[in-house]
Parts: structure tokens; sequence; C-alpha cells
């Protein structure tokens, strides 16, 4: 069989096959293209999922007449020339393939009008149609009918209308989440799917996030803000209690760009990873912004994914924000913000379950320092921590605060069942599941001690080898000071042989062979692990969990009110070791629409 070469429509549609899976591939690619235009305005049109129709409309920069055919051009663009631009790309779009690509694929017409122009053009086709006057306000309009009309068998491949509009929808929702300061107006067969004005100050940008996420996810949002060694990260995030069953509202962006990366979300879950119940996801919309040459958006053809130049820092950076974040939630920053948002959550006394959460959206002020009491201090043995129970309670748990101050989770009025504290405070009733907050205190404090003391190592007695790849090996060798720090005793001996020849006391009963494999696949695929810290917390988890005050136990109103005290002072305290939450609020407002008060 000779050699030859393809012709130009048949390696469009090759092209087609990677850059345009489904009509959201194709909104996409011109939602992209409409905002390296500079446009401030886009309005989007569908019928039949996009099948028949996807028309999108901006009043960007448009494209010069002389221009229009050639942007039909396979690798043709204005974004970058050189080298040195594809290693700084700062716009979305850059190949040059998405119009040649659909054109190749569908009906596509183009018109454009410049904004020094009394006249708009058009073109029909491809690259070899003619371009011929027509009549445009300022900018670009495409029309994509019939996609897939010429390639029958890719056609049949597509889903519902319904379920095609569901992928479209999802790809507007995130363009429009990572420009906040563009207008979008999004119409399904000439019905109005949304209008989002532009947002820029930080009320109106979560009305926006309130319309594409919900009321209920912008009532438990954290609000995040962190800058370090030329990273930024900003955004989003829900409280624990307001974990997902599926990871259906996490929406990461780099540089404005919409990516679903493995490294990030990863990064995101490690932060999670103790306050998460179970398999719970968390939700979340979040923002990286660093210099365009530490990240390589041309790693994949739809560019979801991308590499990092520094990838153990970027997730250690993100890891690092987002556990702070957590970690200062306590009581006491929630007690100003508590308000009836359990009701339009569907979360209200009666309904599925009450929320742990305050509605607001909470800022996290710049002072990322880790806040360990002083009380916690104090507790620097695992004996006395984990067995330390309330009888010894604070002098004043039940004095005022300072100026005739309530603090945050109130004070005792009853124990219930022997399980629940009922407490007052400002704004009406607190229920506090008595183990499963003091569980947690005592978690923080052994982690606290652990940290202090550092990790104790317990020689084997006979040393464990362990087969490995040379590469796994080279890690291994490179990363001997985590493997120390974390109390492993590890040896290179050979160039696939590591010896073990000490393990973590805490850790003497694990399998130390199968944890060592799964620490250096991950350091091999996010240059970072948690596994070594997972299997220490979960050890004192179980401690926490046997040496905290037991159901049916009887407490004086003095060591509930010093629980209570103890719990705004300790970090995480909103959930259980085990993810499950420790304590409820229910406003007057609540209680009154309970008993029909006023009504």
């Amino acid at each position: 069989m000779s050699i030859r070469k393809l012709p130009s429509h048949l390696i469009n549609q090759i092209a087609a096959g990677e850059v345009i899976e489904r009509p959201a591939s194709v909104v996409k690619e011109l939602l992209e293209n409409s905002l390296d235009a500079g446009a401030t305005r886009i309005d989007i049109e569908l019928e039949q999922g996009g099948k028949d129709l996807i028309r999108v409309r901006d009043n960007g920069s448009g494209i010069d007449q002389d221009e229009l055919a050639m942007a039909l051009c396979r690798h043709a663009t204005s974004k970058i020339s050189t080298l040195e631009d594809l290693e700084r790309v700062r716009s979305l779009g850059f190949r040059g393939e998405a119009l040649p690509s659909i054109a190749s694929v569908s009906r596509l017409q183009i018109s454009s009008r410049l904004p020094d122009q009394d006249t708009a053009w058009c073109i029909f086709g491809d690259s070899d149609a003619k371009v011929q006057p027509a009549a445009h306000p300022v900018g670009t309009s495409i029309e994509v009918r019939e996609l897939f009309y010429n390639t029958p068998a890719r056609r049949k491949f597509l889903k519902t209308d319904k379920t095609e509009f569901g992928h479209i929808e999802n790809i507007v929702k995130r363009i429009a989440l990572s420009h906040f300061d563009v207008e979008i107006n999004f119409s399904n067969h000439n019905k109005p799917v949304y209008h989002l004005p532009v947002a820029n100050t930080r009320e109106q940008q979560e009305r926006r996030l309130q319309q594409l996420c919900g009321a209920a996810f912008v009532e438990h949002i954290l609000y995040v803000d962190n800058q370090s060694a030329g990273l930024r990260l900003s955004g989003w995030m829900a409280v624990p209690a307001f974990s997902r069953s599926q990871a259906d509202l996490q929406y990461f962006f780099i540089n404005g760009r919409i990516v679903r990366d493995k490294l990030l979300m990863h990064a995101v879950r490690q932060a999670y990873q103790d306050v998460l119940h179970h398999q719970r996801h968390p939700a979340y919309v979040l923002y990286l912004e660093l210099d365009p040459v530490m990240v390589d958006v041309n790693a994949h053809p739809a560019k979801f994914e991308v590499r990092f130049r520094e990838s153990r820092q970027v997730h250690g950076f993100i890891t690092h924000t987002l556990k702070k974040v957590l970690a200062d939630l306590r009581p006491a920053d929630q007690a100003e913000s508590l308000l009836a948002s359990e009701v339009s959550a569907g979360l209200a006394p009666g309904g599925q379950g009450a929320s742990t959460a305050p509605p607001a959206a909470y800022t996290h002020q710049q002072s990322m320092g880790l806040a360990v009491t002083e009380r916690a201090n104090a507790y620097t043995q695992f004996a006395e921590s984990a067995s330390r129970s309330y009888p010894e309670a604070v002098a004043n748990a039940t004095s005022p605060m300072p100026d005739g101050e309530i603090p945050p989770l109130g004070f005792a009025l009853a124990q219930l069942h022997g399980i629940y504290i009922l407490a007052q405070n400002s704004e009406g009733l607190v229920i506090v599941d008595m183990h499963a907050a003091h569980e947690r205190i005592t978690y923080e404090r052994l982690k606290a001690a652990m940290d202090g003391e550092g990790i104790r190592s317990q020689p084997l007695l006979v040393p464990v080898t362990i087969n490995v790849s040379a590469r796994e090996a080279d890690l291994a060798e490179s990363s001997m000071q985590v493997f120390e720090e974390l109390g492993f005793g590890l040896d290179r001996m050979g160039p696939e042989t590591l010896v073990v020849r000490q393990v973590p006391g805490l850790l003497r009963n694990a399998d130390s062979v199968s944890l060592i494999r799964d620490v250096l696949s991950d350091l091999a695929a996010f240059g970072n692990s948690q596994r070594l810290r997972e299997e220490f917390n979960a050890v004192l988890s179980t401690m926490a969990c046997h040496g905290s005050v037991r159901a049916n136990r009887q407490l004086t109103m003095t060591e509930m009110n010093a629980l209570l005290r103890d719990m705004e002072v300790t970090e995480r305290s909103g959930q259980c070791n085990h993810g499950r939450p420790t304590w409820r609020q229910l406003s007057i407002q609540e209680l009154d629409k309970l008993f029909m008060r006023g009504s």
C-alpha cells in the first residue's frame, strides 16, 4: 500500500474527532473564542440540544474581512506565533483547530464586523468559500447547524436532546463562573435559561453563584483568598456539612481556564480528608492564578488537563490553604452570621435534617496561622489527652464573656437522654452531640501532641526487603527525609531493592510494605503523599473515640459548659473524626415557625 497525503477535509474531520466530541464541545470552543476576542456580552442560542443549531454572538473585536477565510484554515491563529508565546499562553484558545474542525462536520456560518468598519462580512462553509457582505453589529456571530450531518456514524452516538442540553448547560455554567466580567444570555428553543449580568463586586458574584450553583451552596460557603510564592488561590468552598453524594458541584479554574485536573482534585480532597464523612464529596468554586510559564495548558486535546512545572508546590499550596480555612472555622466565627438557612436548603426541622453550618459566606482572613489553643497545648501526652473528660471543668465555664457577651455556643440548659447537650445562645437553641464533640476535641489534642513530640520509631528485629522498580527506588532515595520524618528507616540496597529497618510505633501493626508502595505511587503522581498521615490519624481517631465521653454519661452543668467552651476554640469542631456534625443551631425564627407562632 503506497503512502499518500490525506485531503484537507479528511484531515479536518480527523481533528474534529479529537476536539469536537459533542455539541457541548462546540459551545466551549466558540465561547472561548468570544472571550479571547475581549467580549463583554455573549448570547447563546440552541435548538435540539445543539444538534440542529448552536448560535453564539458576541460584541468582541471581530474578524477582518481578509481573515475570515483564514480563520477556517487549520493551525491559523492570532494568539501565538512563537514557541515563547506557546510557553506563556494567556488566551483560552491557541491551536487554531476549533473552527476548521467544526466547519468540517457541520454547516457553519461566520458573520463579523470590526469596530471601525461600517460593513460586516460573512462566510458560509469552509476556507474555500466566498466572503460576502452582511448586516451585523460590531462583534462576531457563529452559527453551527446540523452537527455531524456528514458523519452519520458520529451523530448516532449523540444522546437525547435533554442530555446534550445538560452537557451544554454545564459548559455555560463553567464559563459564567470563570468570567464574572462578562454578561451572558443563554436560551434554548427561544426560551431563556440564564440571564447573567456583569458581576464585579463580591456580592454580585455570589448572586451569580446562587443562580448557577443554587441558594443552598451560597448559604454554606467560605470565602478563600490566599497568596504565596507567586500563587494565588481564591473563590468559595462549602463547609463540610454541605458535602455531596457525587462530585457534581466542583469547579476549578486556572488563569480563567476550565480544568478537570487530577492533581488539583487530589489536593482539594486532601484538604477535606479529616472532616468529610465516608465517601462524600466536597463542593467548591476555586480559582488558581500563577505565571503562565509555570503551567503547560497544551497537555490535552480539549485543554481540560494541565501540567505544572512545580506540581508539588502547587499541590501543597492548595491543600495547606484550604485546610487552614477549614481548621479556622469554629463556632466563634459563625455566631454573627447564624440565620435560618435550613428552610430554603430543605434542611429545616422536620425536613431532611438540619445544617451544622451558618448560611452566610465567611471570610477567611489572611492570617493563616495554626490556631492551637493554650488548653490543647497543655495536653502533650497521649494517655492524658485521650482519657481526659470534664469533671475538672473550667472554673469560669458558666460565666459570661467580657462585656456580658454570650459565647457562640451559649450556656448549657440540660442533657437529653444522656446523649445531647441542649444550650441557649443569642440565636436560639444549640444541640450538641456530646460524644462526637468530645471525640473531635480529643482527636485534635492527640494530633497536636504528636506534632509536638515527633513520631517515635520502632526498630524491626528482622528488616523487611521490598522489590520495586528502578524509578520507585530513585524516588524513595530522593525522598528519604520524608520517610525519616514520618518514622520510617528506609535504605536503598540495590537498583530495585529497598530495605525497611524501622517503622513508626503507632503503625507497628500496619502493612508497612503496602503503605510504602502507596506512598511512592502518590509521590510519583502528585509529588506529595498524605497516606502516612492518614494512617497516623486513623490510629489517633480510634484512641480519641475510646477516650471520649460515652453516651448515657451524666454530665454536670459545669462539665457541659466546659465542653462547649472547648468546642469554641478547637479546630474543625463542627465535625467529629468521621465527618458527622457535632452540633446544630435552631434559631428563634425556626422555632417560631415550627410552632406556627406569628402565623
